[in-house]
């Protein structure tokens, strides 16, 4: 009889749950030492769990967005008794297979064909494979073994199914896989640069994030001259305490209050029961760019918290961030992301929402503005904003509402107090 064992979450350094985005076996599933099982994500890297034995899938016990840590149990597998799977090693098969079943007889009739075979001809197999092969369905006659002395394994069974790409598949492969194809010193002098594992690993999550979730963007401005008078104003009063007042705090006390006007925005999608998690905290991340890539740092109980302790936060989470010391507790949590690039440049752009979120805004460079062509009027302050949102989760609509509560408060601070 199997032994009934538990997959469990092993030691991922983090002290904090993460969510599960994707589920990546089923029960009934035979599952190999090393084969994922689900996959993790923090705020800006994923995660995948492997199998740390071999056995078949009875119970899984998670779902999408389960927020698991380590230790969490993962899925019920039954694993084979030693004593069995040595024998497999030693043994093999003597038996043949007639109609997909394991028979005694000495000439063996093809599942496909029914051509009779010699004893001698008999596939050289486990038990395990031979089960496999009635499931799938597999002649194993047609099958070539690659393991020692020609014995037929559960990859070569899988090889043996695995269906070819389709010309739509095999164009992906060739564009994702074009700059490792191309000699490019053939044209010029080249250089290679590794990637950071931080790089490494927001690419695999901006990928799977990108991919996953149907993005909209929806791009406005916002007058913010009284805004950035009353920020200049408070900088220089707060000077002589070493707090830099500066205008992402603003973003996002605004922020948290647009989360509570729209309760949609501040959820996550739980797409196995078909429900919003609608949250009762206020966790907004900003992101920067750093020397190993970029990071989104994340403030708790935004909604709570003034200007200028904010102001304080961003300044230290920032330097942690540039230092690579900010912890899996200051990067995890997030309900909404400020993701700016008012220090560099651009009009706007799209950013990627992160797995575990429905929407992120975008923050590209202020500038001077007259209000109309040849216009005597003084000039406005116009900051440039680039919503993107589930669009599975928010509708245009709601988020075009959204957008114009947050340029009201922009354009008049007071109204916070409202």
């Amino acid at each position: 009889m199997p032994d009934i064992r538990h997959a469990v979450v092993p030691d991922i350094g983090d002290s904090q749950p993460l969510p599960i985005v994707e589920i990546l076996v089923a029960v009934g599933d035979d599952i190999e030492l090393n084969q994922g099982l689900i996959t993790l994500e923090s705020d800006k890297a994923t995660l995948e769990i492997p199998a740390t034995f071999s056995g078949r899938i009875t119970e899984l016990l998670v779902n999408v967005d389960d927020l698991l840590s380590t230790g969490s149990l993962i899925a019920t597998v039954a694993v084979e008794d030693r004593a069995i799977v040595e024998e497999q090693k030693e043994e093999p098969l003597k038996a043949t297979i007639a109609d997909n079943k394991v028979t005694a007889s000495l000439n063996v009739s093809v599942v496909d064909n029914e051509i009779s075979k010699a004893p001698e001809a008999i596939p050289y197999a486990s038990p395990l494979v031979y089960r496999l092969a009635r499931e799938l369905k597999v002649d194993l006659q047609r099958v070539s073994g690659t393991a020692r002395q020609g014995r037929i394994s559960r990859d070569d069974i899988m090889a043996f199914v695995k269906p070819a790409p389709s010309p739509q598949q095999t164009l992906s492969v060739t564009r994702d896989e074009i700059a490792s194809n191309v000699d490019f010193s053939h044209f010029g002098e080249t250089e290679r640069e590794p990637l950071t594992p931080r790089q490494k690993a927001s690419a695999a999550s901006l990928s799977a994030n990108w991919a996953r979730i149907p993005h909209v963007t929806y791009h406005d401005e916002a007058d913010i001259t009284d805004l950035e008078a009353l920020r200049v104003l408070w900088d220089r009063e707060h000077s002589a305490a070493d707090v830099n007042i500066i205008r992402l705090a603003f973003l996002l006390k605004v922020s948290a209050s647009g989360l509570k006007a729209f309760p949609r925005f501040n959820a996550s999608l739980d797409r196995n029961n078909g429900e919003l998690i609608l949250k009762k905290y206020l966790h907004i991340g900003f992101t920067l760019d750093t020397p190993e890539g970029t990071v989104t740092p994340v403030i708790r109980d935004v909604g709570s918290q003034s200007v200028t302790q904010l102001a304080q936060e961003i300044v230290t989470l920032s330097r942690k961030a540039q230092e690579g010391t900010l912890t899996s507790a200051e990067t995890s949590g997030g309900c909404f992301t400020v993701s700016s690039l008012e220090g560099i440049g651009g009009l706007a752009f799209t950013p990627i929402i992160h797995a575990s979120e429905v929407a992120i805004l975008g923050i590209s460079t202020p500038r001077w503005q007259s209000p109309y062509p040849d216009s005597a009027e003084e000039s406005r302050m116009i900051l440039p904003l680039s919503l993107s949102y589930d669009n599975r989760v928010i509708d245009n609509t709601t988020a075009a509402h959204f957008v114009a509560y947050l340029k009201s408060l922009l354009a008049d601070i007071r109204r916070l107090l409202l």
